[in-house]
């Protein structure tokens, strides 16, 4: 009941996350699914979650209340450090809570999504797995999804290379989140969008949308209008291959391995 994805580009890094936890005919309820840990000058790190909210909840307050220790995001020396101490965190929830929910019939799930700048680093972004193993993203994979990320991944494949600027990586993020609440019920408003600008050290683009946001009721409106406007201008397919179209999809001769089986019924 989650859709977050966030980009990480050479202008900067862009995270997205819807806020609904909970759907159905009469349950529906949000809360907010991006976690920013900040230092102005020295330091922003950004926290998408997904799965299960008491498990990701655990280890979002794991890392807050450990901002007074000798070891924390607040003193990590760079990202692979600070990313390292969030999968301890999803470790030590783990070891504290998957017995007691395994013993409910309940799977211990999470997914995150952290990333962010340390000064005198460069940007990274990585996806932290329920194990507390992580992936970073590479110029090859600039981006990562989790949750219901199936609708809204179609755009981003085809749009998203880390020469991006950071608008159209945002439009890109806003239009991947409304395929997916145009197809999944389980994602919801309100949204987060967070934009950080490379070596800035500090938040200076952040939005909370709601239903009223000017902005994204127009990319509802314009994406589905153009959607079908140019499915509209496409070719319908041409059948007859006697026919000179330019782009036929039957051919002159058929290959008979591409035939399908017939089952015909013996009639005598």
């Amino acid at each position: 009941m989650t859709y977050c994805v966030a980009m990480r580009l050479d202008a900067g890094l862009v995270f997205l996350s819807d806020s609904r936890t909970n759907a159905g005919v009469d349950a529906i309820s949000t809360a907010r699914k991006m976690t920013v840990f900040e230092e102005p000058g020295d330091r922003v790190m950004v926290l998408l979650t997904s799965g299960n909210l008491a498990i990701s909840q655990s280890v979002r307050q794991c890392l807050a209340e450990a901002r007074d220790e000798k070891r924390s995001l607040w003193t990590a020396r760079d990202m692979f450090e600070a990313v390292t101490i969030v999968g301890e965190a999803v470790r030590a929830v783990h070891k504290r809570d998957a017995h007691a929910l395994r013993e409910a019939g309940i799977e211990f799930s999470v997914n995150l999504i952290f990333g962010g700048q340390i000064r005198g680093e460069r940007m990274r972004l990585f996806h932290v797995y329920a194990a507390g193993n992580f992936i970073e993203a590479t110029p090859e994979n600039c981006y990562f999804q989790i949750g219901e990320a199936k609708y809204g991944k179609p755009i981003v494949d085809r749009v998203i290379t880390p020469s991006v600027p950071l608008g159209e990586a945002a439009k890109c993020a806003l239009v991947s989140m409304d395929s997916t609440l145009k197809s999944n019920i389980s994602v919801g408003l309100p949204l987060d969008l967070l934009v950080y600008e490379a070596d800035s050290l500090r938040v200076t683009r952040f939005v909370s949308i709601d239903e009223k946001n000017a902005y994204f009721r127009m990319i509802r409106d314009t994406w589905g209008q153009r959607l079908r406007q140019v499915f509209g201008e496409i070719a319908n397919p041409e059948w007859d291959a006697s026919q000179q179209a330019e782009f036929p999809l039957a051919r002159d001769e058929a290959d008979r391995w591409g035939q399908p089986v017939r089952a015909r019924r013996d009639r005598s």
